[in-house]
């Protein structure tokens, strides 16, 4: 499936006739007349002194356009910086997260296409701008190549961001001390790049690479590496090629790429929030993504990764035991393999050539010593960690169109759960009620409002960190929300519930003390009782039916700017929650 390369007229030369005046304004910066006649990129980047994931990215974008110039091709580095979910976590600066993939792909897009260019690199690294730069890849579909910002090193004694979490309510319920604290807090980000466990960040780094968006091996480079020095310099010869091909993001995904994605998505234990951006991606494409493909899909493939937070080791672990090559060679059996990809080549041509160049043979030089090995880190198909991949989604009376759970991540005990629901409308609510001891074993919390369309779907990683770090509340009490969780959660949390609260939703007419039972192995989630007495679920639709009568929706969060928005446009989590046109 190699493309020759075809004759075309660049897209930069063709506007160029259009616009007399642009060659004069670009001979006004670091252009001279010989760079007009060249091929033109955009170095899309999410640099920015915000946060670890993106501050090392000025340094790569350099490089990039330096190996261009090598290559009498023209590179223009644009920045739409992104935002760190654990900076934003815990005030409402997390209710812009979700919404900013809406706006990084909307600049990158704004900028590629309101000047004449031929071709899009996009450097990215963390949880919203992994997306939404795969967004605009397909959106804009220029040629383009993705390049991820690899993963930060752990801190001592394998230290990882998500245990400040842990910590953090340790140190509330007087379990450390305040100096033991910010020993956690000063260690665990001793380097740039995304954290250390397989959350967003992580899993759309190599979901990137499983869609063929990427180069093999290209996710989770250690940041500290020369690895990753050596990638951004590989990819600018791909991505002319690319260009002479006129090979664009359209013609490398399909459905089957995205099936693909899912596949990877099961073995590697990725973050539930893929759940949001693989179907926000595919919509682009015009593919629709169904919420079930996901439960189909974990349900056939293996989990196979031991990474934290599901797993022992952090994400650095995970390349040098030969990062997503390694998984898809166990994978082979499962993946549609003749899906093309930017190297040209097919995935299959791509695994046969990273195995004949003994591609983990070249992993093995560059790891610390700590190494447990490769076996401990990337399991066999055969002897997976986990027969069915990590995440199910769940339905019923309380989540008609499905919640989501990362059940790798949940005490085998609480896979069937029936308790009495304690319900708030605010995160800061429940999580005052978790730490104050309010809430018992057998209670389900219910977070509600914080969707979409209530609140922007802000995370509600510290509710459920707080009753993932107690051992009394982790093996017996659920977190049910209509918002959504970080990819480092862990323990019995469901998110995704659509419909959402603020439509009405059966989230919202939940009351306290009515019965919840959740059946991960049957995918169920149900209200099964109303006020403590259990009934058929037939009554219970009638008394939902009479509640949502004298049911009032909320007035909208937000009445401006960015999530005014939002709020008001975006489609269910179900469907990716994405803004919608119409």
């Amino acid at each position: 499936m190699n493309r020759t390369e075809v004759k075309i007229l660049l897209r930069s030369q063709e506007i160029r006739k259009k616009g007399p005046e642009i060659d004069a304004l670009r001979l006004g910066m670091d252009w001279g007349p010989e760079d007009l006649d060249k091929m033109q990129i955009v170095i899309a980047s999410t640099y920015g002194n915000g946060h670890p994931g993106s501050f090392h990215l000025e340094k790569y974008m350099e490089i990039l356009k330096e190996e261009l110039d090598k290559k009498e091709v023209k590179g223009s580095p644009m920045m739409v910086s992104d935002i760190c979910d654990g900076i934003a976590q815990g005030h409402d600066g997390m209710n812009y997260s979700l919404v900013s993939r809406e706006m990084i792909a909307n600049m990158v897009e704004i900028q590629a296409m309101a000047a004449p260019y031929d071709g899009l690199a996009l450097m990215s690294s963390c949880d919203k701008s992994v997306p939404a730069h795969l967004m605009a890849m397909l959106r804009i579909n220029l040629p383009a190549i993705h390049l991820a910002g690899g993963s930060m090193a752990a801190g001592p004694k394998g230290l990882t961001l998500e245990q400040v979490g842990t910590y953090s309510a340790e140190l509330k319920r007087g379990l450390i001390t305040d100096d033991e604290f910010k020993n956690y807090q000063y260690q665990a980000c001793p380097s740039c790049g995304a954290c250390q466990f397989m959350g967003t960040a992580s899993t759309m780094q190599l979901l990137a690479e499983a869609l063929g968006l990427a180069l093999p091996g290209a996710a989770l480079i250690p940041s500290t590496s020369t690895a990753l020095e050596m990638m951004v310099r590989q990819a600018s010869s791909y991505l002319i090629d690319l260009v002479k091909k006129d090979l664009k993001p359209a013609d490398i995904v399909t459905r089957k790429s995205f099936e693909n994605a899912v596949m990877i998505h099961a073995a590697i234990g990725g973050s539930t929030n893929a759940l949001l951006h693989l179907p926000a991606i595919a919509h682009e494409l015009d593919i629709e993504l169904d919420i079930n493909l996901f439960d189909e899909i974990h349900r056939k493939i293996p989990f196979i990764t031991n990474i934290k937070t599901s797993g022992e080791y952090p994400t650095r672990f995970f390349w040098y035991a030969g990062g997503l090559p390694a998984v898809m060679q166990e994978l082979k059996d499962y993946l549609h393999l003749d899906q093309l990809t930017v190297t040209g080549k097919t995935l299959g041509e791509n695994l046969a050539t990273l195995d004949k160049l003994k591609y983990l043979d070249y992993m093995k030089k560059d790891r610390p010593k700590q190494f447990p090995g490769e076996n401990k880190v990337i399991y066999s198909a055969k002897k997976p960690l986990q027969q069915e991949g990590a995440i199910a989604v769940l339905r019923g009376n309380l989540a008609p169109e499905g919640a989501v759970v990362k059940h790798s991540a949940v005490d085998p005990a609480m896979h069937r759960f029936k308790g009495k629901a304690k319900p708030f409308d605010t995160e800061e609510e429940a999580l005052e009620a978790v730490l104050s001891g309010e809430i018992k074993p057998g209670d389900a919390v219910l977070i509600r409002y914080e969707g979409p369309k209530g609140s922007g779907m802000p995370e509600m990683f510290y509710t459920s960190e707080a009753i993932a770090s107690d051992v009394e509340l982790n093996k017996a009490t659920a977190l049910i929300t209509d918002g959504r969780y970080s990819g480092a959660t862990r323990g019995p949390a469901i998110g995704h519930v659509s419909p959402e609260g603020v439509d009405g939703g059966p989230i919202a007419l939940v009351e306290n003390d009515d019965i919840i039972e959740i059946n991960i192995p049957e995918r169920t989630i149900n209200i099964v009782g109303i006020k403590g007495a259990e009934m058929e679920l037939d009554k219970i639709a009638e008394i939902l039916k009479q509640r949502k009568k004298s049911w009032k929706k909320p007035a909208p969060s937000f009445n401006k700017g960015t999530l005014g928005l939002y709020v008001r446009n975006a489609v269910s989590a179900a469907k990716g929650g994405y803004l919608k046109l119409d």
